[in-house]
């Protein structure tokens, strides 16, 4: 995935309300149990043996390489807490929204004579609902890194830099050069 869309799920997973499970047999528990007592289908999500999933089960492994606990955590944190991730995607889709901190390079198409170069900016700015429920509609259906950053990119323009229509009429950003962006909705 790109930035913009690991951004997405960092923002998400930081909505949880409680911390996900330490021990990498109570990471390989709880993911038995979201694939209803399946250790096959376990071990090829994880890529490992139906037996090391088991053995991990049973607390006869303890510490897996680090390759498969960046795995786990990544399965487990992705599974987590499903409807209070959801509960908050909802409230920041409808009365919240998203605030988004970013350092990238932001260029503009102006009216003649306005200075229209490009120059990294460091820009945190908190987006109306509307645009934190455009980026989840498009992250669900599977858009591109390309379509959430144009989306990101338009409320920036209309909150941020035309002040919510108050100023710069006409003004078009570029939005380039991303540094880091991060997301919350928490």
């Amino acid at each position: 995935m790109g930035i913009f869309g690991d951004s997405l799920e960092k923002a998400e997973a930081a909505t949880a309300t409680r911390p996900i499970p330490k021990s990498a047999g109570a990471q390989m528990r709880f993911l038995v149990k979201q694939h209803k007592g399946s250790t096959k289908a376990v071990a090829q999500l994880l890529g490992i043996s139906q037996r090391t999933v088991e053995r991990y089960v049973k607390n006869e492994i303890k510490r897996p390489r680090k390759e498969l606990a960046a795995r786990m955590q990544r399965e487990v944190r992705q599974r987590w807490q499903p409807k209070v991730r959801q509960e908050a995607r909802r409230r920041a889709a409808r009365t919240n929204g998203i605030t988004i901190e970013t350092r990238a390079r932001f260029g503009f198409t102006a009216a003649p004579g306005s200075t229209d170069d490009g120059r990294i900016r460091l820009i945190t700015q908190h987006l109306p609902p509307a645009y934190a429920a455009r980026l989840f509609d498009a992250q669900a259906s599977g858009a591109g890194e390309q379509q959430l950053q144009n989306i990101a990119a338009e409320g920036l323009q209309e909150i941020y830099f035309k002040d919510h229509g108050r100023r710069a009429d006409g003004l078009l950003v570029e939005f380039s050069d991303i540094d880091y962006v991060e997301l919350d909705y928490s």
